[in-house]
């Protein structure tokens, strides 16, 4: 009759080596080592995802890319106020420019905040480049090199832009990114000089 013995089988009847305490008391310990991973991991996942912290260093500049918005229970879009426009204060319809562009950005009747937080009678600006009139209500703006966002309350930027025409399109968004539509949408076209 065989007989396993931990790592060889034994072929004759009582010739396993005899218990080995300490042996068996580290596979224990090697164990626990896992069990306790598992237990961790789920530690670590079972939160409600509503947890907030706060940050001692008030100079720090918040996240405010995509992915860091949370978009479990997303409220509404808020509403655009009567009158609020946004408007390129520098560049016409038109006008003739050298790369680099400076482009300062304005509006009136909403304010301008940072991303990251739904704010009503607020927002943030973005700048499409050459991607079309504007970007419909309610969708959040792509980031990409033709959609260009200005989450942290920004008025000016600096655009290097190729030399022929371009159409420069200044979008409004709230606090998560998401267009306020044609609304809160002004367009120039721009002829950059070689």
């Amino acid at each position: 009759m065989d007989y396993f013995c931990g790592e060889k089988i034994r072929y004759k009847l009582n010739t396993c080596p005899p218990f080995n305490p300490k042996k068996y008391s580290i596979m224990k310990k090697l164990l626990i080592i896992p069990a306790v991973l598992v237990f961790g991991l789920i530690s670590c996942h079972s939160g409600t995802g509503n947890e907030t912290t706060t940050s001692a260093d008030s100079t720090a500049i918040p996240d405010t890319s995509h992915s860091a918005m949370n978009m479990n229970a997303v409220e509404a879009l808020p509403a655009i106020p009567a009158g609020a426009k946004v408007f390129f204060e520098n560049l016409k319809d038109g006008q003739t420019v050298s790369s680099p562009v400076k482009v300062k950005m304005g509006a009136s009747g909403i304010s301008i905040d940072s991303a990251g937080a739904i704010k009503s009678n607020s927002g943030h600006f973005h700048i499409l480049i050459d991607a079309g009139d504007s970007t419909a209500s309610g969708v959040v703006v792509p980031k990409d090199s033709t959609h260009l966002h200005f989450g942290n309350a920004q008025k000016e930027a600096t655009l290097t832009l190729t030399p022929g025409k371009h159409k420069l399109v200044l979008q409004f968004a709230d606090g998560i990114h998401r267009s306020y539509g044609s609304k809160l949408a002004s367009a120039v076209t721009v002829v950059v000089k070689k």
